[in-house]
């Protein structure tokens, strides 16, 4: 029966119908629940979606690309990271949409969740340059935990540092991960 259960899950989390962030909590007998509406902070987020708007970005791109590759130049120089990784992890967390906001709460450009932000000292997630100033610090901390291993510091910037570290550092088996990814070398390496 769990097993059945855990193949329909991850068929659920590979098909493109998931519409919510997936959470995921362990209790002490070692039972298994997961939600796509956490009631504590017990709960630890195993999938992110794109934020609804991500579709209707997308003809968009190349506009709000340019829009915005002055405030993605600084930051990744101020901060000393690869301009290209900034433009792949924006265009495949919002599609260049600073409006963007998850089904979990993330916002902006680079998706940024209440508590990153509140750690990189963002105060307004919306503000485009914020947004991406907190992501890049995020990111480059990222790179710094991980060794400047871009796979792992992607699939961190997806699903968290401590599913990373969880999984030993490697990347998690999350297929929505796993595709986040391998979509985000692929605009990198274009």
């Amino acid at each position: 029966m769990i097993r059945v259960a855990v193949v329909l899950l991850f068929a659920l989390f590979a098909s493109n119908q998931v519409l919510a962030d997936v959470y995921k909590y362990v209790d002490p007998e070692g039972h298994v629940y997961y939600t796509d509406d956490p009631k504590n902070s017990l709960y630890k987020r195993i999938i992110r979606t794109r934020p609804k708007s991500y579709a209707k970005a997308l003809p968009f791109v190349s506009v709000n690309r340019k829009r915005y590759a002055d405030m993605i130049a600084q930051a990744a120089a101020r901060h000393q990271v690869d301009e290209k990784l900034l433009h792949a992890v924006i265009q495949a967390e919002s599609a260049y949409d600073a409006t963007a906001v998850s089904s979990a709460g993330a916002v902006g450009l680079m998706q940024l969740m209440p508590d990153t932000a509140r750690r990189y000292g963002v105060t307004d997630r919306r503000d485009p340059d914020q947004n991406i100033d907190g992501g890049t610090r995020y990111l480059k901390d990222l790179l710094r935990m991980f060794d400047s291993n871009l796979d792992l510091a992607v699939a961190a910037y997806n699903a968290g540092e401590n599913a990373v570290i969880r999984y030993n550092k490697s990347i998690p088996p999350y297929p929505e991960t796993r595709n986040y990814v391998k979509q985000v070398l692929a605009l990198y390496n274009r």
